[in-house]
């Protein structure tokens, strides 16, 4: 059975922030992730976590203003040196939190313009080099058009490439089993064909992003093969609760008690 990790971006939100980890723990999980830390001091992240005895096992990099529509800075060459204070800053963090894995958001770019994909690969470079010198891994992840309109990696061929161009032992693929539905489908030989390069999973159900087993996939047996393949990683629910997050948790006790 996979390993989950509690997403307390989306999760358990009838709670503050600072209880959700508490919550996410008697809920039996012993990981957490969420999208960005950059709200609270690392030191209380990380009290928080040690008091609930949860990992904390992701989380983005600073994607820019997003309320100005920024979704990340790796793939915008102008703003090359506010990309790279952004990965301090997550090292800064990751280092105090304990965690061990990085998703650096691309933003929006055409990923045809040489321009960008030239700007995005440096920033590649560069994250896996620095995070590697803490024991952390970055991640990137394809998004679909549908949620995030012109997002500059919005293709999972497309991330495989750069992946491959890149060939760095410190980048990895962050395979969100949502979106690869979304864009491609065929998501259990995705899994088969991109198994070497992943380094975390996500799920949540296609198309209204609830819990698994409530949409158009068999999500248990995408917990199947995944365990099939030998995944040794965490599987992060990022998903919604379609009502109070305990009353949508069958699913979870269902897959343990396979």
């Amino acid at each position: 059975m996979p390993r989950f990790a509690a997403n307390l971006s989306m999760m358990f939100t009838e709670h503050a922030f600072a209880d959700r980890f508490q919550a996410a723990a008697d809920a039996g999980f012993s990981a957490v992730e969420f999208l960005f830390p950059y709200d609270h001091p690392a030191e209380t992240i990380a009290r928080w976590c040690e008091a609930a005895q949860v990992e904390q096992v992701l989380f983005n990099l600073k994607p820019g203003d997003m309320e100005a529509g920024d979704r990340g800075l790796a793939a915008l060459p102008e703003r090359k040196a506010e990309f790279r204070q952004s990965v301090q800053t997550a090292l800064d963090y990751a280092s105090v939190i304990g965690t061990r894995r990085l998703h650096m958001m691309a933003g929006l770019a055409d990923a045809g313009d040489p321009l960008q994909r030239a700007a995005y690969i440096d920033s590649m470079a560069f994250a896996a080099d620095a995070a590697a010198e803490h024991g952390i891994c970055i991640l990137i992840e394809p998004i679909n058009r549908r949620d995030m309109p012109g997002y500059f990696l919005n293709d999972f061929g497309l991330a495989a490439d750069l992946l491959t161009e890149l060939d760095h032992p410190n980048a990895w693929l962050q395979f969100d089993i949502y979106h690869r539905q979304i864009m491609h489908g065929d998501v259990l030989k995705g899994l088969e064909q991109l198994m070497p390069m992943i380094g975390h999973v996500q799920i949540a159900s296609v198309s209204d992003r609830h819990e698994p087993g409530s949409g158009e996939l068999d999500d248990f047996r995408v917990f199947e093969a995944l365990d099939d393949l030998g995944y040794q990683g965490f599987v992060g629910c990022e998903y919604r609760p379609e009502a109070e997050t305990l009353d949508g948790l069958g699913w979870i006790r269902r897959t343990r008690a396979t």
